[in-house]
């Protein structure tokens, strides 16, 4: 099996940033997307929405990132959505109880 790498874009417009993301959300490299959103979350704005429509796997740890980004933006005064999610990870986020909460 060939291993796929993340691959994370970021644009900013005021106080929204939205993140692209392309690839798998794995433990191989979910650690990349937490670096992501934990920054914009300290330093940057505080809405935040995060389209997922090129995401080909979402791992439980991609799982935990997504709710401590809502959470903590949530605490801030700010809000966190998915947009655009790819069937995978629509489907995942239905099967945790997840897709109402952050589906834009």
């Amino acid at each position: 099996m060939k291993e796929e790498n993340l691959e994370i874009k970021e644009t900013i417009d005021g106080d929204l940033c939205r993140f692209t993301a392309s690839g798998r959300v794995d433990s191989n490299n979910a650690g990349l997307m937490e670096t992501n959103l934990d920054r914009i979350l300290n330093d940057g704005p505080k809405n935040i929405i995060l389209n997922m429509e090129k995401v080909k796997y979402l791992s439980s740890i991609g799982i935990r990132i997504i709710l401590k980004t809502y959470k903590k933006a949530f605490e801030t005064g700010g809000t966190f959505q998915i947009e655009n999610p790819s069937e995978i990870v629509r489907n995942v986020l239905g099967m945790v109880a997840l897709n109402q909460m952050l589906l834009k």
